[in-house]
């Protein structure tokens, strides 16, 4: 392709991107209008995938320390435990 139809491609995207955000900049005000008369307040987004990843992987994390340290604490107890019928036996 040549340099020229890369060129305007690139820039028909860049206009086709600002004329999106144009037409919904000035949308907002009638969609705020409309929802006001019509009874419907703005609601509470859901949560995109990305953030219920995010939160999926946190929640991994918290139970993956948590059974972390319970292992921890296991095998502590069982080298106190080894170490004490060890000195036992002496």
């Amino acid at each position: 392709m040549s340099k020229h139809f890369e060129d305007a491609r690139y820039y028909l995207g860049r206009a086709a991107e600002h004329a999106k955000a144009g037409v919904k900049e000035e949308l907002e005000p009638v969609e705020a209008r409309v929802k006001e008369l019509v009874g419907r307040e703005d609601e509470e987004p859901e949560p995109s995938r990305l953030d219920r990843l995010q939160a999926d992987l946190k929640e991994l994390e918290e139970r993956a320390e948590g059974e972390a340290r319970e292992a921890v604490a296991s095998a502590r107890e069982r080298v106190a435990e080894y170490r004490g019928k060890d000195t036992a036996a002496e």
